[in-house]
């Protein structure tokens, strides 16, 4: 992973300063970190920095790579959110130090800008408060059935190869994973167990990409990326850095959200999402066969929250938090292993 320049320390300095959103001087500007992004909460609205880093799975380490990014996130997110998702803008140098939103200087960094909402608003404080309810979990459901329907077929990606190139990209993840958090003997286990899985369903994996269940989807879709706005089940922050990553089969989409119901306690809510997902696909929709594959869904998105949380606990300062998500980190490992 690639640290960041001089040039970028400097947007974050400035973007830290509430004068820089044309906000009174002393009022609050939050900050979330992850491994990939900073968001910078300011008044009504969000922007979000991309690090420069390169990963095996993304490179944001240039300027060019990081406003692609931004404006292919706007794209693809509006499918979902369109009132939330407001465009990109850039950070320009005016000259003399200076940095602008939006001015006339030449751009040094981009933001994706966007209308904030209350952190209780996310799913995972909602599942952690005991506030979710099948209303809304019904509502949440015909929300991501009507977006597979609706996303783009796509007969490049996904199949067998597709699944054995993410269950090789987190094997080698864990491995690269900082401070021995993952066991190299766990490692082995779970990388030979999803490689037979997935080899013994390789017709079917196929035979579902073939038949349009591999579409455009939102590749990341877990309980901190779905949020109450404006009264309905909202999906966000969906993956723009990784085609192999979206393009993919909507059951193994579907299963971040149901993985993570589960591990966070509500697998009868996982039960009643997928069951009512399944009740709104066409009888000819082709995804009951697709059953037969959620245990290797499950675990593979298992280790995929393991590995990211495992990065994000290496990327951040503050060392209570770190180790918190490393925590973390490990129960999702654990999780992918059963």
């Amino acid at each position: 992973m690639s640290a960041p320049d001089d040039s970028q320390r400097m947007v974050i300095d400035f973007l830290a300063d509430p004068a820089a959103f044309g906000l009174p001087p002393g009022t609050e500007v939050a900050r979330q970190e992850t491994h990939v992004s900073h968001i910078f909460l300011a008044g009504d609205r969000a922007y979000k920095l991309k690090k420069q880093v390169r990963f095996p799975y993304l490179d944001f380490s240039t300027l060019e790579a990081r406003r692609r990014a931004c404006e292919v996130e706007v794209t693809i997110n509006r499918r979902t959110a369109p009132t939330i998702y407001l465009g990109t803008v850039a950070v320009t140098d005016e000259g003399g130090g200076r940095l602008a939103l939006g001015g006339a200087g030449a751009p040094v960094d981009w933001l994706v800008e966007m209308r904030r909402f209350p952190d209780g608003a996310l799913f995972t404080h909602l599942a952690d408060a005991g506030a979710l309810n099948r209303r809304l979990m019904e509502s949440l459901a015909d929300g991501i059935q009507a977006f597979h329907a609706a996303a783009e077929i796509d007969r490049e990606h996904g199949g067998a190869s597709g699944i054995r190139a993410i269950i090789d990209n987190n094997d080698a993840s864990f491995r690269g994973a900082q401070g021995g958090l993952f066991n190299a003997d766990d490692i082995d286990v779970l990388t030979a167990g999803s490689r037979q899985l997935q080899n013994s369903l390789a017709g079917l994996l196929d035979a579902r990409r073939d038949g349009g269940r591999v579409r455009h989807c939102h590749g990341d879709l877990h309980l901190a990326n779905i949020c109450l706005f404006e009264d309905a089940p909202t999906l966000f922050d969906a993956i723009e850095f990784n085609d192999a990553f979206a393009r993919i089969d909507v059951l193994y989409d579907l299963a971040f959200l149901l993985m993570d119901l589960d591990l966070r306690g509500h697998r009868r809510l996982a039960s009643f999402v997928l069951n009512r997902y399944l009740d709104r696909v066409p009888l000819d929709g082709g995804d009951l066969d697709g059953l037969a594959l959620m245990p290797l869904f499950l675990s593979m998105r298992a280790a995929v929250r393991a590995h990211v949380g495992a990065s994000q606990a290496a990327a951040l300062a503050d060392a209570a938090e770190s180790r918190r998500r490393a925590g973390r980190a490990r129960e999702y490992f654990f999780r992918a292993l059963q």
